[in-house]
């Protein structure tokens, strides 16, 4: 397996993990703590887990300044429970770390020391350290919220960046920098000379992009789209000219004008692009739901519905796809193990469109079928 491909496959989050993540939020979410006394650390990849112990260690001497007796036994015993937790681990695993610390006791008075610690699906790029009311769990929400991924390419004439997209996370995959000249020519160089140098170096920095989009993007199953942005000019440019294979091109969902084409632009192009994210999220749901009601409508025998009748089918091998509403939440993990077992794909439906409002009123459970059921 190439670089590229084993890149690729790190930054592919199953079903399985999702739901997993899911489940580890819900459980600590609803945790509430008297003062600021919750104690939360993100540790981004390849980060020394050791420096982070030493950070808290010096936190633990900070916090005998809290003027509180139970916020600061609370924030140094929480702080301890981390340290501890943290040593066990022989380093920081490959995707960083999450962890939580607090006393969760229902009333006050009483302690409850728990700690918590995960290991997210992709990997982190932020370093945290927070007490607070109330666990800091946004960077591991975006990625839960969202099993779609989308390249992202912000271009000018002299730079590039190319990353993949998970929910709010940008994961950077590659940087380039072009040999463009300046606007300026050089002592002794004739104006066209100049320029032909310069238009040259421009082109040969198009083709180097699109190499790197065609390597990175064009065989990535998962991939929903690609995310273009930068001047104008230039991505007109890139565009119209023959540089990427249509087979690229095709991928190509949003095309944004940017200011940036750094880490910045990729925030821009991210924040410019939400209107295109949220129409491909709901077309995919609506395709997935319009196909299960043209078939019950034609087909019947080729659908099954209903949280019984759908399991059933599952365990019978008969399932292409199960579309789950997303009020279903607590049965995910249940159909997922039992999915996994014969290669069925599961498929979570919102409540955003009319289609998924309707899965929903029909009890939550749709399945399109590999081959009729008997009953």
């Amino acid at each position: 397996m190439s670089t590229a491909d084993e890149k690729k496959e790190a930054y592919k989050i199953s079903a399985k993990q999702r739901l997993h993540l899911r489940h580890f939020i819900k459980e600590i979410e609803n945790h509430r703590g008297r003062h600021t006394e919750l104690v939360s650390v993100y540790v981004p990849t390849g980060y020394d887990l050791n420096k982070v112990i030493n950070q808290l260690q010096q936190e633990q001497g900070t916090a005998t300044n809290i003027k509180s007796t139970s916020t600061r036994n609370n924030v140094i015993s929480s702080l301890e429970k981390m340290v501890q937790h943290l040593k066990l681990f022989k380093g920081t695993p490959p995707n960083g770390l999450a962890v939580f610390s607090g006393n969760v006791a229902e009333r006050e008075g009483q302690q409850d020391y728990q700690v918590w610690s995960i290991e997210p699906p992709i990997p982190l790029n932020i370093r945290i350290y927070r007490c607070d009311k109330e666990f800091v769990l946004e960077p591991l929400q975006e990625m839960a919220s969202h099993e779609d991924t989308y390249g992202m390419v912000v271009i000018d004439r002299r730079d590039a960046t190319i990353a993949l997209l998970k929910g709010k996370t940008i994961v950077p995959l590659q940087k380039t920098h072009s040999e463009v000249p300046g606007k300026m020519k050089a002592g002794g160089q004739s104006a066209p000379r100049f320029a032909r140098l310069r238009e040259g170096a421009i082109k040969e920095h198009y083709k180097k992009v699109a190499d790197y989009m065609k390597e990175q993007f064009l065989f990535m199953k998962e991939l929903k789209g690609i995310l273009l942005g930068g001047p104008s000019t230039t991505t007109n440019d890139f565009i119209n000219h023959d540089y990427l294979t249509a087979d690229v091109k095709k991928k190509i969902i949003a095309i944004k004008d940017l200011s940036y084409t750094d880490e910045f632009g990729l925030q821009e192009l991210l924040e410019l692009s939400q209107d295109v994210l949220a129409e491909a999220d709901v077309a995919k749901e609506k395709v997935a739901m319009q196909k299960f009601f043209g078939l019950l409508s034609t087909k019947p025998e080729m659908v099954a519905y209903g949280e019984k009748q759908v399991m059933e089918a599952i365990h019978l091998g008969a399932v292409d796809t199960v579309l789950i509403s997303e009020t279903k939440e607590d049965k995910f993990e249940e159909f997922e193990a039992a999915a996994s077992q014969f290669g069925t794909n599961i498929d979570v439906i919102s409540t955003e469109t009319r289609e998924g409002v309707q899965l929903r009123d029909m009890g939550g459970f749709a399945a399109i079928l590999r081959f009729q059921v008997q009953t």
